[in-house]
């Protein structure tokens, strides 16, 4: 038995706009009404005055540097790479104090997942025992704009269970993987039953998830892009006329999944299409669907930060009072995130 370990967010007030800040932190919750854990409260105080010189370009830690720079004591160094915003929220006494207590028994960390998105480089690993994860998002300057210890509960026997039926992407072209995988660190949903192998993907071209005004849902590339059935089914729930919502960072957690579709398959296997746009649902309740039909758009309705699509499959068709099943993709691929995937 893995013994549990509080989460210690050295915070993550990063201003990426919804780009990634939003998305690392509220994206995550999309489709879900379970209580979200809260990052944890922390005193600050004014960091002691230094007469050390500044350090240069050459000096700075690379975010790969991260998890070797922490085992081996570096906090100051990590400290001093800090934002100016991130260290008005712990002093660098607090933040030594609690990264020497979180990560005392670790011996080593194993990458988990890295993705590069709107202008931050976001690196994620796994300690050698498996119950700690670390994140770090640093800018293109090499300034670190959050830091993360999360305590890991992996669920080794519903991980090695997968859908009976194969699917498809539910989409075609090329998709980035923002939430995915089999923990807690690189997928937020795992932490829940209901959707821990769900999936949230976007679009991203250049390194990035919209282009011009952030706060408008039509300068996110995902936003209005179709949507297909992932398998034969017969549709079984449809929501169309929530609204879409903007600017692009206001949500709408009353409807959690917004406007979705849902599809149930055989063997009594249930694919959630969520988020969707708002009035661009096709097909309705009692339709039977093939493959590649396509059900409707991408969109921002519901508990969603930024236009893009959560896919799940679960063993019912409500979202939350079903569990949710590891996905046998078509094409044998098992994406993580940071991974882009291309569907034809």
């Amino acid at each position: 038995m893995m013994k549990k370990r509080n989460n210690v967010n050295w915070m993550h007030y990063s201003k990426m706009g919804l780009a990634l800040g939003a998305l690392t932190v509220v994206l995550a919750a999309c489709g879900g009404n379970a209580a979200q854990p809260s990052p944890t409260t922390v005193e600050t105080t004014t960091p002691p005055a230094t007469t050390e010189q500044p350090t240069t370009d050459s000096d700075k830690l690379t975010a790969e540097d991260i998890p070797t720079a922490l085992l081996d004591g570096k906090y100051k160094e990590v400290y001093d790479q800090f934002s100016d915003d991130f260290k008005k929220q712990i002093s660098e006494k607090d933040f030594i104090t609690s990264a020497e207590t979180s990560i005392k028994q670790v011996k080593t960390f194993n990458e988990a997942a890295d993705m590069e998105i709107n202008d931050a480089d976001v690196r994620s690993w796994v300690s050698d025992s498996g119950d700690l994860g670390l994140n770090v998002t640093m800018d293109k300057q090499g300034t670190i704009l959050g830091l993360q210890a999360k305590a890991l509960t992996p669920a080794p026997a519903t991980d090695k269970v997968t859908t009976k039926n194969e699917y498809a992407f539910p989409f075609k072209g090329d998709w980035f993987v923002f939430w995915g995988g089999n923990n807690a660190l690189i997928n937020y949903h795992y932490e829940y039953e209901s959707q821990r192998y769900a999936y949230d993907f976007i679009q991203r071209k250049d390194g990035h998830s919209y282009s011009g005004d952030p706060l408008k849902n039509e300068s996110y590339y995902a936003f209005g892009q179709p949507l297909y059935a992932p398998a034969d089914g017969k549709v079984v729930s449809v929501l169309s006329n929530i609204a879409d919502n903007e600017p692009v960072g206001k949500m709408n957690p009353e409807v959690p999944a917004g406007n979705e579709v849902v599809i149930a398959h055989a063997n009594g296997e249930y694919s959630v299409i969520g988020h969707m746009k708002k009035g661009s649902a096709l097909v309705k309740v009692g339709d039977m669907v093939k493959t590649g039909d396509q059900l409707g758009l991408v969109g921002n309705s519901g508990n969603s930060s930024e236009a893009h699509l959560h896919y799940q499959v679960s063993d019912g068709a409500d979202l939350f009072k079903s569990k949710a099943i590891q996905i046998k993709w078509k094409d044998g691929s098992e994406p993580v995130q940071g991974e882009t995937v291309t569907a034809k």
